[in-house]
C-alpha cells in the first residue's frame, strides 16, 4: 500500500510551489526523507524523477543528509536517462563537489565520469552546466580533469545555446588562470 508521502510525490508538478512542499515534508519526517530517497533512486518506477526534483532542494538546503545515501547515490548516479531526473541528479553532484562530504577515490571517480558523460553526450543545457562546474569543483583534486574540460569546451563551444556558452565561458576563464 502506498503511503501519503508517496502519492504526494507521484501526483505533484514541476511547479516550485509543488516541490517545495515535498521538500519541507522531508526535512520534517524522518520516515518521509527516507521514503523519498527510496523513491528517487527506484529508476524503474517512471515517476522517480518527480522525486529527484525535490531530492535536489532538500540535498540544497542540507547536503549531509546524503551521507547515510552516498553509496547508493553513487552506484545509481550512471543509470538515470530521463532529462528532468538527470537535471536534478546533475545539481546533486555539483553540491557534492562543493560540500565537505568525504568520497572516496572511486566514488568521486564514477561522479566525474558521470559529468562528463552528460557533458559530452546530448543531453539538455541545464544538466551540461551543472556537470561543468562539478567537473570544475572536481578538479581542484584530479587537476587532470582541468585539461579535458577545456578541451571539451573549447571543441563543443560554437555547437551549443547561449546558455551553454555562458558557463563554457565563465569556467573557462577559471581554468585558464
Amino acid at each position: 500500500m502506498k503511503s501519503s508521502f508517496y502519492l504526494q510525490i507521484e501526483n505533484s508538478t514541476a511547479h516550485r510551489h509543488s516541490r517545495d512542499e515535498l521538500c519541507e515534508a522531508a526535512l520534517s519526517s524522518t520516515e518521509a526523507l527516507k521514503e523519498l530517497f527510496l523513491f528517487a533512486f527506484d529508476i524503474e518506477n517512471k515517476n522517480h524523477f518527480k522525486a529527484c526534483w525535490s531530492l535536489e532542494l532538500v540535498l540544497e538546503k542540507n547536503i549531509s543528509l546524503l551521507v547515510p545515501h552516498l553509496a547508493t547515490f553513487i552506484e545509481k548516479v550512471k543509470l538515470y536517462q530521463h532529462d528532468s531526473a538527470l537535471r536534478s541528479i546533475s545539481k546533486i553532484c555539483l553540491f557534492i563537489s562543493k560540500s565537505t562530504i568525504v568520497v572516496t577515490k572511486n566514488q568521486e571517480q564514477v561522479l566525474v565520469e558521470a559529468c562528463l558523460d552528460w557533458l559530452i553526450q546530448e543531453e539538455k543545457v541545464a544538466t551540461k552546466a551543472y556537470a561543468i562546474r562539478a567537473l570544475y569543483n572536481f578538479s581542484k583534486n584530479q587537476p587532470w580533469i582541468k585539461e579535458e574540460l577545456r578541451t571539451i569546451l573549447e571543441q563543443d563551444y560554437s555547437l551549443h545555446s547561449a546558455a551553454y556558452k555562458a558557463v563554457a565561458k565563465e569556467v573557462l576563464k577559471k581554468i585558464n588562470k
